[in-house]
C-alpha cells in the first residue's frame, strides 16, 4: 500500500495566496476524450440559503495519473471583484464554502449533479464538501507543549469509555468540557463512534460520505485536534470509530458510477461478505491505498492513537489476504517506520513496544484475528451474550460466563516475523449496538406511554410485530438498576479490557431496537440527570471504586482461573474466580441471585484478604489450602485480595 498524494486531492488553499483555491480529485474512467465535463460549484456558506444568490461555477481540467488515471483539477482565485459575482454575496469574504462536483456526460441527458468530493478535509450540511478560506489563520490548531511527551497506553492499562460526542455533548466544545470527568472517573482512553461525514443530521456515522474530516454537525477540523490535545493532556487516548468495509451510496464512487451505469467500479464492489451499505472492494489498489492514507491521515493530522475498526467482516479475506489483515500490517508498518521521531510520532513507543491500538470489530472471529493479524485487540459479544442470557434467568449460562469473562482460547501475544505482540479483547455488557443491561431485567414506556398502552390493548398481534421497533419508545426500568451490579463488578474484574458505554455508569437506560432504522437515526443524548439521583449516585460509586481497583499496577494483571464446580457454585447462582501473579492472588466472587448466598473457597496462601471493594467484610487469619467459609450479598459481589 501507499499513501495518495493528498497535496493534489481535495480542496485546498495556497499557503502564500490564500484566495487561491486548488481542487483535485481521481475520477478513474471518467475522461475528457469522451467528452465528458467536470465542473466545481462553489458558494459561500451564508449564501447557500438564499434564492438570488447562485454558486460560482468553473470548469475542471482533466489529465492522467500514471498511478490512479483521471485526475481531474482546476485553480480557483475567491476574488471579490469577479464580474459574476452577485452584488449582495458573501463571495470573496473569509470563512467557509461549500462546493460540490457536477459532470455533464454525452450519454445521459441531465448533468450528474451533488458528486461530494471523497478527499474533502471539511464539509458542508447534507452532501457538500467545504474548505475555509483563512483557515491557516484563523483555525488552525496549535498542538500543546504536552503532546510531544505524550505516550499511548500498552494495552493491559486500559479503562476504555465508548461514546458518541453530539450525545455525549452537544459538540465538540461540550465534549471537551466532560473529559475532566472521565479523567476523575478513571478513564484513560475513549473510543469516539464515527465523526466521519455522513449526509443525516441524526445518525450513528456508519454509512460514510467522507473519510478526510469532521462531520460538519461536530465542528471544524481544529476543533477535534482541539479535543484529541485537551484528552492527551488528561492522560486520555482517543481511538477513532473507522468504518471501511461499507459506505453510502452517497459516496461519490458509489453514487457517480451507479448514475453512469458502469459495468466495473474503481473502487466499490463485492469483496467477503457483503453487510450494510454499499461494499468496498479492496482487490482494487485505489481502495487499499484509499483507506491506508485515510489512517495516515487521522494519525498524523489528528494525533489519533488507534482504531476500532467496523464491520471487520467485510474486508476479512484471511492472514494473508489483501483487506484487513494487509491494512492493519500496513499501518503498524508505517508507525514502525516513525521509531526514533521526536515529533508527534513519538507517542507509539515506550522501549521495544509499539503500542498503536488497532482493535477489530470481528465478532464472527474475534480469537482468529487476532492470531493471524497486526490488530492488538478485537471487540467480542461472547461475553455480552452471556450476560444477557443469565439475564433473561438462563442459570445454565452461569458456566459459559464464566468462560467468557476468562477470555478462554484468546491469545495474550503472537509472535508475527519475529516480533512479539501483545493481545487482548474487549469486555463490555454494552454498547452502542445494544440495548442497556437495565432493559433485560424489565422496561417502562418512554414518553408516549398511554398511546403503547392502548395499542397494546387493543391490538396484540399489531403491537407484538412492531415490537423490535418500540423499542425506541421504551426504556430500561432503573428500579431493577441493582440487578446490574455483579455482572458490573465482573467486567472489571476480568481478563482483558474493560469498556464502558457513555452513561452506563451512572444507570443510563436507553432501549434500543435490534434492527430497523430506528436504531440509527434516534439522537439518544446522555441524560446527565441521572448521575445526580439516588440510582445513578450509588452506580458510580461503585463503577470508581472498580476503576481505582483496575487501574491499581499490580492488580488484575495476571492469570485468570475461572472455578468451574457447578454443585458448589453456579447451582447456587455464584461465579468464583481469580487472578494471581507471583504471590498476589485476588479472589472475585459473583451473586446473581436475589438471595445472600454462602459458599466456601480453598484460599491458595495463609494470611489476611482485604475485601476491594468496601474495605469491610475482610477475611482474616486465612489458611491456606483449607476450606474457608463467606458470604456474597445478593445481586453483588465481593473481591479478596491476600496482604502481603
Amino acid at each position: 500500500m501507499k499513501l495518495l498524494p493528498l497535496d493534489k486531492l481535495g480542496a485546498r488553499s495556497k499557503g502564500t495566496s490564500p484566495e487561491v483555491i486548488d481542487f483535485g480529485i481521481f475520477l478513474p474512467w471518467v475522461s475528457a476524450r469522451d467528452e465528458n465535463r467536470l465542473f466545481v460549484k462553489i458558494i459561500h456558506e451564508k449564501d447557500q440559503f438564499i434564492q438570488d444568490i447562485q454558486p460560482m461555477k468553473f470548469e475542471m481540467n482533466q489529465s492522467d495519473d500514471p498511478d490512479y488515471g483521471e485526475y481531474w483539477s482546476i485553480e480557483v482565485e475567491i476574488d471579490p471583484d469577479s464580474g459574476d459575482r452577485h452584488p449582495d454575496s458573501h463571495w470573496g469574504d473569509d470563512g467557509r464554502y461549500v462546493y460540490r462536483y457536477c459532470l455533464e456526460c454525452p450519454r445521459l441527458q441531465d448533468p450528474i449533479d451533488w458528486i461530494i468530493d471523497p478527499f474533502a478535509r471539511e464539509y458542508g450540511i447534507g452532501k457538500l464538501s467545504a474548505i475555509t478560506k483563512g483557515y491557516d489563520r484563523l483555525y488552525k490548531w496549535k498542538w500543546n507543549e504536552h503532546e510531544k511527551e505524550w505516550k499511548t497506553p500498552p494495552l493491559d492499562e486500559l479503562v476504555v469509555y465508548e461514546l458518541m460526542i453530539n450525545e455525549f455533548g452537544v459538540c465538540i466544545d461540550d465534549a471537551i468540557e466532560r473529559l475532566d470527568y472521565l479523567r476523575d472517573l478513571g478513564i484513560n482512553c475513549i473510543e469516539v463512534m464515527p465523526v466521519s461525514n455522513v449526509s443525516n443530521t441524526v445518525d450513528w456515522g456508519f454509512l460514510p460520505i467522507g473519510y478526510f474530516g469532521v462531520d460538519e454537525r461536530f465542528g471544524k477540523r481544529s476543533d477535534m485536534q482541539k479535543f484529541i490535545d485537551a484528552a492527551h493532556q488528561r492522560g486520555i487516548a482517543v481511538i477513532l470509530d473507522v468504518v471501511y468495509g461499507h459506505t453510502s451510496d452517497l459516496f461519490p464512487y458509489s453514487y457517480l458510477y451507479n448514475r453512469l451505469e458502469y459495468h466495473a467500479n474503481p473502487f466499490m464492489g463485492p469483496f467477503a461478505k457483503d453487510y450494510f451499505g454499499q461494499s468496498t472492494d479492496f482487490n482494487l489498489d485505489f481502495t487499499r491505498d484509499f483507506f491506508f492514507t485515510v489512517n495516515h491521515n487521522w494519525l498524523d493530522v489528528y494525533h489519533a492513537d488507534g482504531f476500532r475498526y467496523d464491520c471487520v467482516p467485510n474486508y476479512w479475506d484471511g492472514a494473508v489476504g489483501k483487506g484487513y489483515a494487509s491494512l492493519v500490517y500496513e499501518t503498524y508498518q508505517m508507525i514502525k517506520s516513525k521509531m526514533g521521531s521526536t515529533d508527534h510520532w513519538q507517542r507509539f513507543f515506550d522501549g521495544d513496544s509499539i503500542n498503536i491500538i488497532q482493535c477489530a470489530e470481528q465478532l464472527e472471529g474475534p480469537r482468529e484475528i487476532l492470531r493471524e493479524t497486526y490488530s492488538n485487540c478485537t471487540w467480542q459479544n461472547e461475553t455480552l451474550a452471556a450476560v444477557k442470557m443469565v439475564a433473561h434467568g438462563n442459570a445454565d449460562w452461569l458456566t459459559t460466563l464464566g468462560l467468557r469473562l476468562g477470555l478462554m482460547d484468546y491469545p495474550t501475544e503472537v509472535e508475527v516475523n519475529g516480533e512479539t505482540i501483545k493481545k487482548t479483547a474487549l469486555q463490555y455488557m454494552e454498547n452502542h449496538d445494544h440495548s442497556r443491561l437495565v432493559c433485560n431485567f424489565g422496561t417502562v414506556p418512554h414518553g408516549i406511554d398511554m398511546n403503547l398502552r392502548l395499542l397494546e390493548e387493543r391490538n396484540r398481534d399489531l403491537y407484538g410485530a412492531l415490537e423490535s421497533d418500540l423499542l425506541v419508545l421504551k426504556d430500561g426500568d432503573r428500579s431493577l438498576w441493582y440487578k446490574v451490579q455483579p455482572y458490573l463488578i465482573g467486567i472489571f474484574a476480568a481478563k482483558g479490557v474493560p469498556m464502558l458505554w457513555q452513561g452506563q455508569e451512572f444507570g443510563e437506560n436507553y432501549c434500543i431496537p435490534e434492527k430497523g432504522m430506528g436504531r440509527v437515526v434516534m439522537f439518544r443524548p446522555v441524560r446527565w440527570d441521572y448521575f445526580y439521583d439516588p440510582v445513578g449516585k450509588r452506580m458510580i460509586s461503585l463503577v470508581r471504586s472498580l476503576i481505582k481497583m483496575r487501574r491499581q499496577p499490580q492488580f488484575l494483571r495476571g492469570k485468570h482461573m475461572f472455578y468451574n464446580d457447578r454443585d458448589r457454585y453456579q447451582s447456587k447462582g455464584v461465579l468464583i474466580f481469580s487472578r494471581e501473579e507471583e504471590n498476589l492472588f485476588s479472589l472475585v466472587a459473583l451473586n446473581f441471585t436475589d438471595q445472600d448466598k454462602q459458599v466456601e473457597f480453598q484460599f491458595p496462601f495463609n494470611g489476611d484478604y482485604v475485601e476491594e471493594l468496601h474495605g469491610f467484610d475482610n477475611l482474616e487469619d486465612v489458611v491456606g489450602g483449607a476450606w474457608t467459609s463467606f458470604v456474597v450479598p445478593s445481586n453483588y459481589g465481593r473481591v479478596w485480595t491476600v496482604q502481603i
